[in-house]
């Protein structure tokens, strides 16, 4: 039986910090969804948000962790905010923090 892991793609990109964090959302989701292919994980859902992390309230992010919360061993593929080049890539799973140089 093969296995195939599950996974939420969250892109974020902050609205006070255009200097620090380069990538475009649609820049981690293609860069997510190519780690996603080549590691043959399943893509369940996409979320985007464009707000500051610094301020609780991301309502897209509260979205995603509730229906990680009913899910069974689905992951999380977020982009590191501060880190364009390399590339690294944040990869959650069931109390398991994985991170990436991609």
């Amino acid at each position: 039986m093969n296995i195939i892991p599950k996974y939420f793609l969250y892109a974020r990109k902050s609205t006070e910090d255009d200097d620090r964090q380069v990538m475009s959302i649609e820049a981690q989701l293609f860069e997510m969804r190519e780690y996603a292919r080549r590691e043959n994980f399943e893509i369940l859902e996409e979320f985007q948000e464009a707000k500051s992390a610094k301020t609780p309230g991301r309502e897209v992010f509260g979205e995603m962790m509730a229906k990680v919360e009913k899910s069974d061993g689905v992951g999380i593929l977020a982009w590191h905010p501060f880190m364009s080049t390399p590339k690294f890539l944040y990869v959650y799973q069931v109390s398991l923090t994985m991170f990436l140089r991609v």
